[in-house]
């Protein structure tokens, strides 16, 4: 499947966007490197994160590290669009290919389903430097989810 194939997902939830929303805020990670959720759709989210110098490696580029931290969160919320109201997300596997530094004013990692099973979601992300009006496709990436039911503390 590549990024131009589009397929339609139904969420389990249709309230999914007010509760990929809320649970985003809870999360102190993203709220440390100051990242802001933008476009929720069902299968499909976007997290962008603009550049300070204390998310930088030795170049002044965003570090790997920020990369794989936002397009984690950006597939995982791609993936939990789409599972029931009272199930959580942990992420079991993902995979991060960096294409070209991430030399920007900001990154934006977006998350997309290719697959949504019962348990198991498989989504693809991609993370873009953004500079002077400039977009540079710096990593790629696949990403395997679990959806949690029933268990106590992971929820939402």
């Amino acid at each position: 499947m590549t990024a131009d194939t589009a397929t339609a997902f139904e969420p389990a939830d249709p309230d999914f966007a007010r509760r990929t929303r809320e649970s985003f805020a809870r999360q102190g990670a993203m709220a440390l490197l100051g990242a802001s959720l933008g476009r929720v759709e069902p299968g499909r989210v976007e997290i962008a994160l603009d550049f300070r110098a204390e998310l930088s490696q030795q170049h002044g580029f965003f570090h790997a590290g920020v990369l794989a931290t936002i397009a984690d969160s950006a597939g995982g919320y791609a993936a939990f669009t789409l599972f029931p109201a009272d199930a959580g997300v942990l992420t079991v596997e993902f995979k991060v290919n960096l294409m070209a530094p991430a030399d920007g004013e900001r990154i934006v990692a977006e998350g997309r389903v290719l697959r949504a099973g019962r348990t198991i979601t498989v989504a693809q992300f991609d993370v873009h430097a953004q500079k002077a009006g400039r977009r540079t496709h710096c990593a790629t990436g696949l990403q395997t989810v679990m959806r949690i039911d029933g268990r106590a503390g992971v929820r939402g």
